[in-house]
């Protein structure tokens, strides 16, 4: 069996998959489509429901269709569109596609009421035995699970679109999930080649508060006329958001300097006390003299040593990064100058100084 192995992006390797055999995905609509191929091309057997079996036929052959042009684009094995073919099957219901299934997931658009129902549903049609997630990216999982006659078997799994490519998946148990059923979900996800990241059950979970509280103050600067939605996106693009594939910004805060981080929430609590108030975690840190990188104490960092470690791998990192993107996304080719500085002239993260059911798609 392949090994798990943490790239600088955070991906896995595919593994041989033990659970589950068979899985039905009730909502065709693009993720449910890209969370079967996900599934399929790990050789698990995947049945896609949709409102008719009209619509379920016609999200498998687009499915398919999508396949060959990941596989002509050099994003999956050659082969892969062929074995899907084999692995995926359209089903006339929800009931046809959950016949013999281990695992169901629930993957249609965000309608509370739509998901509850259909979620009951799956709970009783389904064997005791069966685990049945849902794709949602906000709903509470527990008011979800107030619908299911046996909730110690359901769970949220949040994947992000596009969800063959995007690594990371919250893992949302509710209050009654067993911890069997949770870890055998996760265990799934990385050896599909996934990041499961387990989280309590909160509006949003956690990467869409985060991602919807930077739109919240992007949008406020757009509105404002400091910058514009184009200048946003490209300052995002090319400064933390950069960073953000390598490090988190618990991290990268560490890194720059909490005094640093505290002094500056100091100046926008000041011009915008409405809107931003210095954390009572990072003053508490700074209080204490735990700088992060600089004193070897931080949120993340804790010693001289990790700090050094990691100031050489965001180097590294860093660099690769921007050779890979150089052109092709619009940011100029790496220079040799740029190749030996690691960081250019940035200086904030220096080393230590010591139309189906599943549709539309929404913002995963």
């Amino acid at each position: 069996m392949t090994q798990v192995k943490e790239s600088l992006l955070g991906t896995a390797e595919v593994q041989t998959v033990t659970w589950p055999h068979r899985v039905a995905i009730i909502g065709a609509g693009y993720m449910g489509r890209g969370i079967a191929e996900v599934l399929a091309l790990a050789n698990v057997s995947c049945s896609l429901a949709d409102l008719t079996p009209e619509r379920a036929g016609s999200a498998a052959r687009t499915l398919f269709t999508e396949a060959e042009r990941h596989e002509r684009d050099g994003l999956i094995a050659p082969g892969s569109a062929l074995a899907l073919r084999d692995r995926v099957r359209a089903a006339r219901s929800v009931e046809h596609a959950t016949s013999g299934a281990d695992y169901v997931i629930e993957a249609v658009y965000e309608d509370s009421e739509l998901k509850a129902s259909l979620l009951a549903e799956i709970d009783s049609i389904s064997h005791t035995d069966v685990v049945i997630s849902t794709n949602t990216s906000a709903i509470s999982i527990q008011s979800l699970s107030r619908r299911l006659a046996d909730p110690t078997r359901f769970l949220g799994v949040h994947w992000f679109n596009p969800p063959q490519f995007v690594p990371g998946v919250e893992v949302v148990p509710c209050t009654q999930t067993t911890r069997e059923v949770t870890q055998k979900v996760k265990t799934l996800l990385l050896q599909v080649g996934k990041m499961p990241v387990e989280v309590m059950d909160s509006p949003g979970f956690v990467a869409n508060r985060l991602q919807y509280a930077l739109f919240q103050e992007a949008a406020a600067v757009v509105e404002e006329g400091t910058a514009t939605a184009e200048a946003v996106d490209l300052i995002v693009r090319t400064t933390f958001g950069f960073r953000l594939p390598i490090f988190g910004p618990f991290a990268i805060a560490d890194i720059a300097g909490l005094d640093v981080y505290r002094n500056a929430y100091k100046i926008l609590q000041e011009n915008f006390p409405d809107r931003f108030k210095v954390p009572r975690a990072l003053e508490e840190l700074v209080e204490q003299g735990r700088y992060g990188a600089k004193t070897g104490s931080g949120f993340v960092i804790n010693s001289t040593a990790q700090a050094q470690a990691m100031a050489a791998r965001r180097d590294r990192a860093y660099v690769a990064l921007r050779r890979a993107l150089g052109g092709a996304d619009g940011l100029p080719e790496t220079s040799n100058r740029d190749a030996r500085a690691g960081t250019g002239n940035d200086t904030s993260g220096t080393t230590p100084h010591t139309d189906n059911i599943g549709e539309p798609v929404d913002s995963q």
